[in-house]
């Protein structure tokens, strides 16, 4: 799962983690995608992209009016913005929900092993049930979730301590600002990568981006395409369908079938899928072009 983050911070690019800032806007054009599928061929040929760009741009350039710091907990690393400093708040999240998912996993090894939807047998913590009814919904095992579910969970935890929060999990992304954000995909090889974002007004989050690639990171994902980014309020959601939707993506003549079944996930509100020079879109994004990067 591998995504970019863009946010309107600065008018050169800095950032850290998967995360960039941009103060100004410096795109002519705006295309706002609603309800319409959209293919584009051919756009600018792009550099070839390596699995560890995902954590490329760390210990860069901190943002202007949010402290940026990192969390990592076995497999789980987190790129974390928020407006104060909460990095040991951020760290015992993510060892309660980590602990959770594990002693559920002891009692319950089914729960790690398929790639079916998997139903608790009884009451479960509420991270358990969130990443089981996203995998519900998407058709997919509820570990597809996981990524999401604890970055919306400790980004959720840490709202308690702050007003804005920025959580990114190998490309899932949970997010509340309280200015526009502009979230730019990266997808690989495709020459489409780096090449648009996906605006979020603050007046419709928190909200979650999710991507799966069948061509980057370690993921486990039975599609090729570069890049499935779902855009939901759920991130476990979001991650779940991203999943999804990716393994329905062998080749670009699978785009729209792909892009039907996610608009049948309930939940889902807007989704991007790249594979190669080929790209469609669906649902409630505003999509803008991404300026080279300055200075």
């Amino acid at each position: 799962m591998l995504i970019l983050c863009i946010l309107e911070q600065g008018d050169s690019w800095f950032g850290i983690g998967s995360l960039f800032f941009i103060r100004h806007w410096t795109f002519d054009v705006r295309c706002s995608m609603l309800d319409v599928h959209l293919f584009i061929k051919g756009i600018m040929p792009g550099s070839k992209a390596t699995n560890h760009q995902k954590r490329l741009y760390r210990n860069r350039v901190q943002p202007t009016h949010l402290v940026s710091f990192t969390v990592t907990v076995k497999e789980t690393d987190l790129s974390i913005c928020a407006d104060k400093a909460l990095g040991a708040d951020a760290r015992e999240l993510v060892f309660q929900q980590r602990s959770i998912i594990e002693s559920f996993i002891e009692r319950y090894p089914a729960f790690l092993k398929s790639l079916q939807p998997w139903k608790p047998p009884g009451p479960a913590p509420r991270i358990i049930g969130d990443m089981a009814d996203a995998g519900e919904k998407a058709g997919v095992g509820p570990m597809a979730a996981v990524a999401g579910a604890i970055a919306e969970h400790v980004g959720s935890g840490l709202l308690h301590r702050c007003r804005e929060v920025i959580v990114e999990n190998g490309g899932d992304i949970f997010l509340k600002t309280e200015d526009p954000v502009v979230v730019g995909l990266f997808a690989g090889n495709s020459p489409l990568s780096f090449k648009f974002g996906i605006r979020i007004k603050p007046e419709n989050n928190p909200v979650s981006l999710c991507t799966s690639s069948g061509t980057v990171g370690h993921s486990k994902s039975f599609g090729k395409s570069d890049a499935v980014s779902v855009k939901a309020k759920s991130c476990p959601l979001a991650d779940a369908a991203a999943t999804a939707i990716g393994n329905r993506v062998g080749s670009k003549k699978d785009i729209k079938q792909a892009m039907d079944f996610g608009r049948s996930i309930t939940g889902v509100t807007g989704l991007v899928i790249i594979i190669g020079d080929e790209m469609g879109a669906w649902g409630d994004l505003e999509l803008v072009p991404l300026g080279p990067k300055k200075g």
